[in-house]
């Protein structure tokens, strides 16, 4: 036995895609997506929901998402459902362009909004004062021997 065929063909189709060192984590998400328990596209997708996006494990007590093990961020959890959804898409056919174009049916949060920058803590000095308090042009005190 040749080890392509140690796992199904849906895991080695997330291997293949998510190759790299750095995307270990999503090729785990993918396998979740090829070895889920929906037996209809839908039913992925949702299961995919489930796993990648941290909700309440106790119910009406939104401290307990705290203890859900899906990522946290909310780039991570949109990786991790895009990751599981095309595993889903292998599991049961789906053409690429369609899996590329499922969205997460969570609302996604709004951007931070941008801080303006903060004023600087010391006035600029300029070249003819440095000349005048003993540094150089190059900010390297001068000195002498």
């Amino acid at each position: 036995m040749i080890p392509q065929q140690w796992t199904p063909p849906c895991n080695n189709q997330c291997t293949l895609k998510y190759a790299a060192l750095m995307q270990i984590p999503w090729r785990v998400f993918c396998k979740k997506g090829c070895d889920s328990d929906g037996e209809t596209w839908d039913e992925c997708m949702s299961e995919c929901d489930e796993i990648c996006y941290k909700d309440p494990v106790l119910k009406d007590r939104q401290w307990s998402a705290y203890i859900d093990r899906s990522p946290g961020a909310v780039g991570y959890s949109e990786e991790c459902f895009h990751a599981c959804v095309s595993g889903c898409g292998y599991k049961f056919g789906i053409p690429a362009e369609k899996v590329k174009e499922i969205h997460p049916n969570r609302p996604s949060k709004p951007p931070l909004p941008v801080k303006a920058a903060p004023s600087p803590a010391q006035p600029k000095i300029s070249p003819s004062s440095r000349q005048a308090t003993g540094t150089g042009t190059d900010d390297v005190p001068c000195t002498s021997a």
